[in-house]
């Protein structure tokens, strides 16, 4: 959870103190409608979804037991509804970008892996491309098959790339924004900063101011992180201590990926 201003100015914190949609083996008829709906908020980019447009067979399947969060998941993604929101009339590496933000929870970090879907999606079709996401050992380590995929980028997690959190921002335009709603829907939002390997700018949706720190701000400002790390031990207790670091805007990033490496997950950043 993070209490930090920069969490409310930027939008994410609906995000940061909202614990992940998980079914379990023995649930509730509330629970499933819980990991329904979420699951539809997130595959479809929070658009609106009608009734006559819900996947009432997979929903069944899924209530039943037949079927998993991530058959469901899967099932939502290959649909033609999925296909009419994003993929019919839209330019493919849009169509890329936001299949990384649905289905992993993140932006693409760099040029390679919009080429790597382009390149699949050519040779192997619509569904080897969406399935690639699913069945990668990514969604496998972060999901499993009964999270709903969530929005990863928020907060750094072992393996993620520091700058995974400038580029959703990017494609991040508030909590109840859609992604269709957007008017730059038309064209990809990240093919520039990917192409020059460049950071983007972290900014607020809806009035597009930065956060300090984060575009060469004021580098003699302090910051304050606060992580939570597991402390390594042999035994099947884990205990999870929370620290904070004060460093300056220089030392910021490779903190970060240190802390990263470390298997440290950072809750907040703030101005000290």
């Amino acid at each position: 959870m993070t209490s930090s201003i920069a969490a409310q100015q930027l939008g994410f914190e609906p995000y940061a103190n909202m614990k992940p949609v998980e079914l379990r083996v023995h649930r509730s008829e509330d629970e499933v409608n819980a990991a329904i709906w979420a699951s539809y908020r997130q595959v479809l980019g929070h658009d609106h979804i009608m009734e006559s447009e819900r996947l009432t067979s997979a929903e069944s399947l899924l209530r039943q037991g037949d079927i998993s969060v991530r058959d469901f998941v899967r099932t939502v993604a290959l649909s033609e509804l999925y296909r009419n929101k994003f993929f019919y009339g839209s330019p493919q590496v849009r169509f890329i970008e936001l299949n990384f933000k649905h289905l992993l929870g993140r932006a693409p970090y760099d040029e390679s892996e919009i080429t790597e879907h382009v390149n699949r999606y050519i040779h192997h079709g619509y569904d080897a491309e969406i399935n690639s996401y699913i069945d990668s050992t990514e969604y496998q380590e972060s999901f499993g098959d009964s999270i709903v995929p969530y929005y990863r980028g928020f907060s750094t997690q072992k393996g993620q790339k520091t700058v995974g959190f400038n580029r959703i921002f990017q494609l991040y335009r508030g909590y109840a924004n859609s992604d269709r709603a957007q008017s730059k829907n038309k064209s990809a939002w990240l093919t520039e900063d990917l192409a020059l390997n460049l950071a983007n700018a972290v900014r607020t949706p809806h009035h597009g101011k930065g956060l300090a720190g984060t575009t060469g701000g004021t580098r003699g400002q302090l910051y304050r992180v606060k992580v939570i790390q597991s402390g390594r031990t042999r035994t099947p207790q884990i205990r999870a201590t929370v620290r904070e670091y004060l460093v300056s805007y220089e030392q910021l990033s490779p903190t970060l990926q240190r802390l990263n490496k470390q298997g440290g997950r950072v809750t907040s950043i703030s101005a000290a």
